[in-house]
């Protein structure tokens, strides 16, 4: 029985996810016994969808593939969990890079029951290879609530786990058993940092910081977003998690206000007032 499924959610990012992928086929050999791919494609007509399909039929190791197109949304990723055939998961996006050892160190970690159920992430490792932020600070800037920050303790991938208050989700893990999910009404792109932390929390789950988890995120987009990445989805998406888990939205509404007006607001509350969390 294999132990890990390592999912990617994507929408026309062929040239990241094959680079992803490869770096792991070639880098991580000592873990491909163990793994399966899941891969979530949420515009599968494109031609970044059929260069996908195609290069899926070379992969040697077990793929499941599914095309989605109900909804855009990055709450899409719900589906690795569901789909996983393997007691623990990682989700990844399709333009990450894991250091080498990385995915082995997660399974042990895995094996050892040290994980206790909790949400797993690890430090980002910076363009320049050197500096690292390890966690977000649930703090609202830019409307996204986290800040990066870094804590000392990740500094060294020898180092214990520790609890951070949340992390970006280029990179996350857990047991299957043991995912929480993103909320099911969710749409468009983002409202799910800090979010799911706090779910975890408040249901007696930590979120850790595993040091040796490190990996690298590609930011830059010089041919731009392929998906619509709407503010007002985002404006919507925090709303609708806040009031799952019962916190307050005076500060979030305040943040948003030069972005969403006050008709807007009425509408996402009204929403939610129709039990739609």
């Amino acid at each position: 029985m294999k132990k890990l499924t390592i999912g990617m959610a994507v929408h026309d990012d062929f040239d990241g996810i094959y680079f992803t992928l490869q770096a792991i086929r070639m880098f991580h050999t000592e873990i491909l016994n163990d793994v399966e791919f899941i891969i979530i494609d949420n515009n599968p007509t494109s031609k970044h969808g059929k260069s996908l399909r195609e290069y899926i039929e070379w992969i040697q190791e077990p793929v499941q593939y599914l095309p989605f197109t109900k909804y855009n949304s990055t709450i899409v990723r719900n589906k690795i969990f569901e789909l996983a055939d393997t007691p623990y998961v990682l989700c990844i996006d399709s333009h990450v890079l894991l250091e080498p050892g990385s995915i082995n160190q997660l399974i042990a970690f895995f094996d050892s029951g040290k994980d206790r159920g909790n949400l797993l992430q690890g430090p980002l490792v910076y363009d320049d290879m050197k500096n690292i932020s390890t966690h977000f600070d649930l703090e609202w800037r830019s409307y996204m609530w986290g800040t990066w920050g870094t804590d000392d303790r990740g500094i060294s991938p020898a180092n214990k786990p520790f609890e951070i208050p949340a992390q970006g989700l280029g990179l996350f893990a857990c047991r299957k058993d043991s995912w929480l999910g993103f909320n099911k009404n969710f749409r468009g792109f983002g409202g799910e940092e800090g979010y799911i932390h706090t779910k975890y929390k408040k249901n007696g789950k930590k979120t850790l910081c595993l040091p040796f988890l490190r990996w690298m995120h590609r930011f830059q987009r010089p041919n731009g977003v392929s998906y619509p990445n709407n503010l007002k989805d985002r404006f919507r998406n925090y709303m609708i998690g806040f009031a799952e888990l019962g916190l307050p939205t005076d500060e979030l509404k305040d943040h948003f206000k030069e972005v969403v007006d006050n008709n807007y607001i009425q509408i996402i509350e009204d929403e939610i007032k129709s039990n739609i969390t």
